[in-house]
C-alpha cells in the first residue's frame, strides 16, 4: 500500500461539481492499494500516518503529529500510485489491486484512522475527482507499507 501524505492548510475533493469531502488543517492522503496488500498494510499506514510528526512545535521543529494539532485527514483513492513507468512511456498498472479489493482495504484504512479520533473526509471511489490541495510548506511524504522508501 502506498501513500502520498501532504500537509495542508485546507483541501477538498469534488465529484460531478459537488464537494464530497473537505478538511482544514491536516493531511491530504492519496492512497494506492497493491494487489498483494492485506489488512496489515492498512494498519501499518494508518498508524504511521496518524503518528507522523510533521507539524511544527513552538520552536519551529517538525515535532507534532496530526493528533497533537487536532488535524483532519482527506483520503483519496489513487491506483496510479502503483504505476510502473520504468519501461517505455506508458505506465503499467498490473500491481494495483482490483477495484473490489482496493475498495475494501481503502475503507478499512479510513475506519482505522477514524477510530483514532481523526475527522476524515473522502473522495468517491472509482470516479473522476478534482482534488484541491493547499500544501503547507510544502511538506510531502511518501510512504510504502513494504518500506520500499
Amino acid at each position: 500500500m502506498r501513500a502520498v501524505v501532504q500537509r495542508v492548510t485546507e483541501g477538498d475533493v469534488t465529484v460531478e461539481e459537488q464537494i464530497t469531502g473537505s478538511v482544514g488543517k491536516g493531511y491530504v492522503v492519496l492512497l494506492g492499494v497493491e494487489d498483494t496488500d492485506t489488512e496489515k498494510d492498512a494498519e501499518y499506514l494508518a498508524e504511521k500516518i496518524v503518528g507522523l510528526r510533521i507539524f511544527e512545535d513552538a520552536d519551529d521543529k517538525m515535532n507534532l503529529s496530526l493528533k497533537d494539532v487536532n488535524g483532519e485527514m482527506l483520503v483519496i483513492s489513487q491506483f496510479t500510485l502503483l504505476a510502473d513507468a520504468r519501461k517505455g512511456r506508458r505506465p503499467n498498472f498490473v500491481k494495483a489491486a482490483r477495484p473490489e479489493k482496493a475498495k475494501e482495504l481503502y475503507d478499512y484504512f479510513v475506519e482505522l484512522v477514524k477510530s483514532q479520533g481523526i475527522k476524515v473526509g473522502e473522495g468517491v471511489f472509482q470516479t473522476h475527482m478534482l482534488v484541491r490541495i493547499h500544501n503547507d510548506g510544502p511538506v510531502t511524504i511518501l510512504l510504502d507499507s513494504n518500506k520500499l522508501f
